[in-house]
């Protein structure tokens, strides 16, 4: 018989028998009436052997006769107990006029197995001369039988044909047991004559009543043979389904589900589980009924409501019922509920939610790790008034770009250092909320790429210097900003390239970690991707140190060379600090105090790189000596165009006419200074009778005059041509020899 679907109301009411039953109200039932029966059906798969006997018994006797034979009725009454669930058969001869019972057999199977045969007892109802009382379960008068369907009978299964019906569950206060009968009429062969009723009894007291939600077992086919055991339908259950589903619903033990009272319980389903517990045969006494010996022996005591236990569901917790909820309490809680008697149902008897992000709990203890708010916001507020102003300042570079003191240090490169900075200060802003996927992703794109773009503008300036610094020949080397960019662009690239792979392939998430205090909060995961990452980073920064040590003692313009290792070296070292720090030293750091160290790192990091690059040339323009030459370096003899060509510091734009002129007007005064000196010189070596012009080059302050080729002469004029020399910046020593042979 297929489940179907059974109105609440007699759900409800075949509970309140059962518990009227198990509770020792059973002598005020036995008095009143014998037989107790339920308004839900069972399902009659389990027992299609023991139909399909009873049908072939119905066929015989209807093809014999049943008075013409009276030995056959107690042959076939006998026989239908070698069926393994039949408990009983009967077989009765009725009056076709007035429907009194002409004979009968009724075989029992008692203890043991043993066949006995019942006696007839006349408060049965069940006599020679009389009608069968109406209260019999399994009989119902021919008002009704064939043609009409009798209430005592449950409805048969769509698409099947059955001879007979089947009974709603019932209890026999004779028996002690719960049956269910399967009922046949035999029509009489003749107008007149005797009516045929076989029914047969089966024992269904070892079935339970559980309340739990459980998908029905579907019998197969193969269960119409009674020679195949339980273990071997399920295993042709579970064939024609997939494992997965049978392994989640399908339990051995719901093969003695009566289906009907599944999910009937009254646990809280939002916050609670029903777990079926068998309940002790020792604690389901039945009083006032006359039981046979080992009728009982525990079997009736799956017949119970509230065989259960409500537990609170993952997730959920109680203080009071930690071990759960007895279902008998809730089924009164739940009664009393209905009937506005108390609140213990809904205000009492439930589960409690756990604190956020708890999975399991005991109680309302926090699970998740605690963010102090107003401490990431006023660091949040600090990174991106930090971005905000790295793009005023990118603004100010664009709009002073032709300014001297940035266009010798190539406006490009530092516009470029500053967009890095800024996507390095937005990493802030990722990490701020609770992790996700989006917010991983955009955290690792932030930190690479910002450090990326900014590392290698950098790098590529110094790295400029260290090629024009180093070379030996004559010829000078000169790197434009276009032939920089071109090894700029492939370096952004694979880092490009390696962070979209990162992102489709293996996208970031946020797993679940735990503080030292062991709450748990999301922090972006880290796998073979950031390994990877990391050693080609720690690569890139040893190079540039490598670069920033070969420079060491470069001269530049605005001593520009210097500041930028100096912030490459910051970089360098902060970044490893900050691994140390996150990895040794606070490895259960909590959430808080991680965002504190990445706010320290972009701020020892980002900062500090944009005061050593860009705050002594703010620092020039503020004073408005923005457009005037290094004064220092002028006195090494680093000319502008020495410093566009030689030390790397190339402008976006090629120079100028103006600051051209302005350089070969000072490499002429110069060689024009040395040229009158050296004649000046040589004029008074060898003309001595010249008297020195006053306030000129040289001063004879002595009235004597030695001869010109002396040696003490030679002596004065190299003496004194050392000191103008020295005056003049100018110390190149000369060599005076007198020529032989001349007076």
């Amino acid at each position: 018989m297929q489940q179907q679907q059974q109105p609440a109301s007699a759900i409800e009411q075949s509970l309140v028998t059962i518990h009227d039953i198990a509770t020792e109200n059973l002598g005020t039932l036995c008095i009143s009436q014998l037989y107790r029966p339920l308004q839900v059906p069972l399902n009659s798969e389990r027992f299609e052997s023991s139909r399909q006997k009873a049908d072939l018994a119905a066929s015989i006797l209807q093809e014999v006769g049943i008075i013409r034979h009276g030995g056959l009725s107690d042959a076939l009454a006998k026989g239908l107990l070698t069926d393994e669930y039949i408990n009983g058969a009967r077989i009765l001869a009725l009056n076709l006029t007035n429907g009194a019972v002409q004979s009968y057999v009724w075989w029992v199977k008692g203890g043991h197995d043993k066949l006995t045969e019942t006696q007839r007892y006349e408060e049965d109802g069940l006599q020679i001369g009389k009608k069968p009382a109406h209260s019999y379960p399994w009989f119902d008068d021919e008002s009704s039988t064939p043609t009409l369907r009798s209430p005592k009978f449950a409805p048969s299964p769509p698409n099947n044909y059955y001879k007979g019906w089947w009974t709603y569950p019932y209890f026999s206060c004779s028996l002690s047991r719960w049956l269910v009968s399967y009922s046949i009429a035999i029509p009489p062969s003749g107008r007149h004559g005797l009516r045929g009723f076989i029914s047969v009894d089966i024992d269904v007291s070892s079935l339970r009543v559980n309340q739990c939600d459980a998908l029905p077992y579907r019998f197969s086919s193969s269960s119409s043979s009674s020679s195949t055991p339980p273990h071997l339908l399920r295993q042709s259950t579970v064939r024609r389904a997939t494992a997965a589903t049978v392994a989640a619903s399908y339990d051995v033990e719901s093969i003695r589900d009566l289906q009907a009272f599944h999910s009937s319980h009254k646990c809280h389903r939002a916050s609670m589980v029903c777990d079926y517990r068998q309940p002790s045969s020792e604690s389901t006494t039945i009083s006032g009924a006359k039981l046979l010996p080992g009728m009982i022996s525990g079997s009736s005591s799956s017949w119970s409501r509230g065989a259960y236990q409500c537990l609170c569901k993952r997730g959920y917790y109680s203080l009071r019922h930690p071990d759960g909820f007895n279902g008998t309490i809730m089924e009164i809680a739940w009664q009393e509920h209905q009937d506005n008697i108390s609140n213990y149902y809904t205000d009492v008897f439930k589960c409690l939610p756990c604190a956020p992000g708890c999975d399991t709990c005991t109680g309302p203890e926090p699970c998740l790790a605690n963010y102090h708010w107003p401490f990431r916001i006023s660091l949040l507020t600090i990174s991106i008034g930090c971005a905000c102003g790295t793009l005023v300042l990118l603004c100010y570079l664009f709009k002073h770009r032709r300014v001297k003191v940035f266009k010798v240090a190539s406006p490009i490169f530092l516009m470029i250092t500053l967009i890095g900075c800024a996507i390095m200060y937005l990493e802030m802003v990722a990490i701020f909320p609770y992790l996700d996927t989006t917010w991983c992703i955009a955290t690792k794109w932030t930190r690479h790429m910002g450090f990326c773009i900014t590392y290698t503008s950098l790098l590529m300036k110094t790295w400029r210097v260290s090629l024009t610094y180093r070379v030996k020949s004559a010829h000078k080397i000169k790197l434009n900003d276009q032939q920089l960019l071109q090894w700029m662009v492939p370096i952004l690239l694979v880092m490009l390239i390696y962070l979209g792979t990162w992102t489709i392939s293996a996208t970031p998430y946020a797993e679940v970690i735990y503080d030292q205090n062991h709450l748990k909060f999301k922090q972006c995961s880290y796998n073979w991707w950031d390994h990877s990452l990391a050693i080609g980073e720690v690569l890139f920064l040893a190079w540039g140190i490598r670069v920033c040590y070969n420079v060491r003692n470069a001269e530049s313009l605005y001593n520009e060379a210097r500041l930028i290792s100096y912030a490459i070296y910051n970089i360098a070292i902060v970044n490893i600090a900050m691994v140390a720090f996150h990895v040794m030293l606070f490895p259960n750091a909590g959430p808080d105090y991680k965002y504190m160290l990445g706010f320290v790192r972009t701020q020892l990091s980002t900062t500090t790189t944009i005061a050593l690059v860009f705050g002594p040339k703010i620092a020039r323009v503020l004073k408005g000596q923005g457009d005037k030459w290094d004064q220092k370096a002028k006195v090494r003899s680093i000319t502008a165009s020495f410093s566009l060509n030689g030390v790397g510091l190339v402008p976006e734009e090629s120079p100028d006419l103006y600051q051209e002129n302005e350089e070969l007007k000072e490499q002429i005064q110069k060689l024009a200074h040395q040229i009158e000196f050296m004649k000046t010189v040589h004029m008074q070596m060898n003309n001595r009778h010249l008297k020195p012009k006053p306030g000129g080059y040289f001063t004879i302050t002595s009235t004597s005059f030695q001869a010109p080729y002396s040696k003490s002469t030679v002596s004065t004029a190299q003496t004194q041509t050392g000191k103008d020399e020295g005056l003049t910046g100018n110390a190149t020593p000369l060599k005076c020899k007198s020529p032989k042979g001349k007076v």
